[in-house]
């Protein structure tokens, strides 16, 4: 079964700017990797240095302030209360000081962790406010593919899932046709079912070693289920009346009759019978329009391998 999929890096951010000021340097390129602690972005610091060097020397004076009355209270020149404000008064010098230096080092901005950089929305000497976008980072070591499926799919995942105790793994078809060269496992299920598509989300994780996909991209999860003893068909052996699937039988007579069959799952151009047929009856294949329940009709046998080797998925 295929499952359309939206592909997500495991971590994808949005990088924005923590102080206002013109954008001094970029070191970054867009789509190249970058590493967890690389500078990126240069905010002109000049004004928040300036206020670092102000702090600084307040919180010099503060400190020199407080260990001359120190030296006083010691030989009963001041108070003790007045020990206790110059104290107070070196505390607060010293919190700005760190606070300014808070302020110099957000001009700095860095990659929180390994990842691939997204587009460049801004260029050097672009006056920046504070919060405003500057790129995203992706982190595409891995990735969570999301596909929904239907409340019946999700009752018989959990029913496999308790029986087998293990991880179910899936594929992962890409936008070209092919399938992905890793599988993935699924790790969680959404706590609920949407009310208008009746579906449920499942997240698979892929591992993806060579960078191949990308945040954004689109597939389709490949979910494999077993089927013991599976009868299957050709899906062009069969016709519907009203909501119900039907073949032409040929008896030992050549004599065709019509039987409704039910269908367990369905695959491209492959049906897997549920009930109505076994495996030595002989359906007609061609020519369904041309007969009718109980005419007699000449046949040419076919081979069921010779007849699946012409479908796109064959049988083994």
């Amino acid at each position: 079964r295929e499952y359309v999929a939206q592909i997500h890096a495991i971590q994808h951010i949005e990088v924005r700017a923590l102080e206002r000021g013109y954008l001094q340097e970029t070191f970054v390129d867009e789509g190249k990797p970058v590493a967890a602690g690389q500078r990126m972005f240069q905010i002109l610091p000049s004004l928040y240095q300036a206020e670092l060097q102000q702090a600084s020397a307040e919180a010099e004076f503060a400190d020199i302030e407080y260990r001359t009355t120190e030296s006083l209270q010691e030989r009963d020149v001041v108070s003790p209360s007045e020990l206790a404000m110059a104290r107070a008064r070196r505390d607060r010098a010293a919190a700005e000081r760190r606070m300014a230096q808070t302020h110099v080092d957000f001009t700095q901005i860095r990659a929180p962790f390994d990842g691939i950089l997204g587009r460049l929305e801004v260029r050097n000497g672009s006056l920046l406010e504070e919060g405003e976008l500057l790129t995203t980072l992706s982190d595409n070591s891995a990735m969570w593919v999301y596909f929904n499926v239907t409340e019946a799919e999700y009752l018989d995942y959990q029913e496999k899932l308790r029986e087998d105790d293990e991880p179910v793994h899936v594929g992962l078809r890409l936008a070209n046709g092919r399938l992905f060269d890793q599988d993935g496992v699924i790790e969680t299920i959404e706590a609920d079912f949407n009310n208008e598509t009746g579906n449920i989300a499942f997240r698979a994780t892929f591992p993806n070693p060579n960078g191949l996909l990308r945040h954004g991209e689109t597939g389709k999860v490949v979910m494999t289920t077993e089927v013991d003893d599976a009868l299957l068909i050709p899906q062009k052996a069969t016709f519907d009346l009203l909501d119900r699937k039907f073949v032409f039988v040929v008896d030992e007579h050549d004599v065709v009759h019509q039987r409704e069959i039910t269908v367990m799952a369905e695959l491209p151009h492959i049906y897997v019978v549920g009930s109505g047929l076994s495996e030595d009856d002989r359906i007609l294949l061609e020519g369904l329009r041309k007969v009718r329940d109980g005419h007699e009709v000449e046949v040419e046998y076919e081979e069921p391998a010779e007849v699946f080797s012409h479908l796109d998925l064959h049988a083994e």
